[in-house]
């Protein structure tokens, strides 16, 4: 499938050649154990070191910072439970209603197992979270604040910078999971003025799918200086936080796909939101129904999601499916699920239009004609289904029309 008939970035990029290469050459040299103390071992273990340098290089942080993790979802309950634990400042976290449920549930075993309390910020009707609002949450015992840099579901990309600086001012630690955001936006972790998200976040998740990378493959950038209890037990690889055997090959075409991202990330972005827009315009202006969710401006370039009255979302998919494009409903974590998505209650959207969701996640730009082929058929279901719900004119009986 063409990238132009691939519209499902967010769930997960398609493999970048350079990652296919990288991780070929693992396996062509021969697979070994990066712990093994011989030759081959230790050359597994010189491609694990130099894939955490070049993720360190293009992320604007230490090689030290870097721990390999099978995901996203393990990356985030490492920083929730390990941070939360090892930093005992006191037993209160702060998250949004509308994170990743790997976050979300990372929060609710503390408070369910260890008697943490969890404050769960709101959002308004863009998915936007008021900076003060959170900043009013966070009290003496606030050990952790948690706040995806963009959501997955409906693009919004959060005010973190000022915000962050704010929380660590008063004593508390700050995680940013920026799976969405940091293959598509210049995301850095460096300790310098005017980086993105800013230079007071403490840890940061990335996963490898998102950046054309292989799945099963990602990272928790953390201070080096902060401790870090971990999830998983064993043999203490990855400076003792993540233990298991490193998947050398995955590692490798994860630091070969972020180091290819990377590298011209604005123009990429600014070509995608071009087209973004033209998309978002034209199935607002042209499908009966259709609202945009998330924020109108602060989103992620490649990132258009709407809700369409009247439509069921499992219509709108297998229309377009058929039609050759691949798209989605909202988070494919959620996939399958007959309730309607966390996310869009949160934003105050009513559960039966949010059973209408549809995500349009570019991994590059869409040519004129794949918009136009998308519109028509997005158009073409909304007025099946209107006519479907209008209601049937009965016909007159003869005695009634002559009265």
């Amino acid at each position: 499938m063409t990238s132009s008939h691939y519209l499902d970035a967010a769930a997960t990029a398609p493999l970048r050649p350079e990652a296919r290469a990288a991780m070929l050459a693992v396996w062509e040299a021969g697979q070994a154990n990066a712990s093994s103390v011989h030759g081959h071992g230790f050359r597994a273990r010189d491609t694990v070191e130099r894939a955490r340098k070049q993720i360190a290089a293009a992320l604007g942080a230490r090689p030290g910072e870097v721990i390999f993790t099978s995901g996203g979802t393990e990356a985030n309950t490492l920083a929730i439970v390990g941070l939360a634990l090892a930093n005992p400042r006191g037993r209160h976290i702060v998250t949004t209603a509308i994170e990743h449920s790997s976050v979300l549930e990372s929060a609710r075993y503390l408070e369910r197992v260890f008697g943490f309390e969890l404050t769960v910020v709101p959002v308004d009707g863009a998915g936007m979270v008021d900076p003060a609002a959170v900043v009013a949450t966070l009290r003496p015992d606030t050990t952790l604040l948690s706040i995806g840099l963009a959501n997955g579901e409906v693009g919004t990309v959060q005010p973190l910078a000022g915000l962050a600086h704010r929380a660590r001012e008063l004593g508390v630690l700050v995680h940013t999971d920026a799976v969405q955001a940091a293959a598509t936006l210049p995301v850095s972790f460096a300790l310098s003025p005017g980086s993105w998200p800013g230079e007071t976040v403490d840890a940061l998740t990335l996963a490898s799918h998102k950046y054309g990378g292989p799945q099963g493959v990602g990272a928790l950038l953390v201070r080096a200086h902060l401790p870090l209890e971990p999830v998983i037990h064993g043999g203490g690889q990855e400076r003792g936080a993540r233990s298991g055997t490193e998947n050398v090959a995955g590692i490798a075409g994860f630091a070969a796909a972020v180091t290819a991202t990377v590298r011209g990330i604005g123009e990429r972005a600014l070509a995608l939101m071009q087209s973004r827009d033209a998309l978002v315009e034209r199935i607002l202006a042209e499908v009966p129904g259709a609202a945009l969710t998330g924020h109108a401006s602060e989103r992620l370039p490649g990132h258009a999601s709407f809700t369409v009255a009247g439509v069921s979302g499992e219509s709108l998919l297998v229309a377009l499916d058929t039609a050759g494009f691949a798209v989605s409903s909202g988070s494919a974590c959620a996939a399958g699920q007959s309730e309607p998505s966390p996310v869009l209650l949160a934003l105050g959207i009513d559960p039966e239009l949010a059973q209408t969701a549809l995500r349009f996640t570019l991994p590059a730009p869409l040519p004129a004609e794949s918009i136009e082929r998308v519109v028509a058929v997005l158009r073409g279901e909304a007025e099946r289904a209107g006519r479907q719900a209008s209601p049937r004119v009965q016909p007159r009986s003869p005695a009634a029309a002559a009265e």
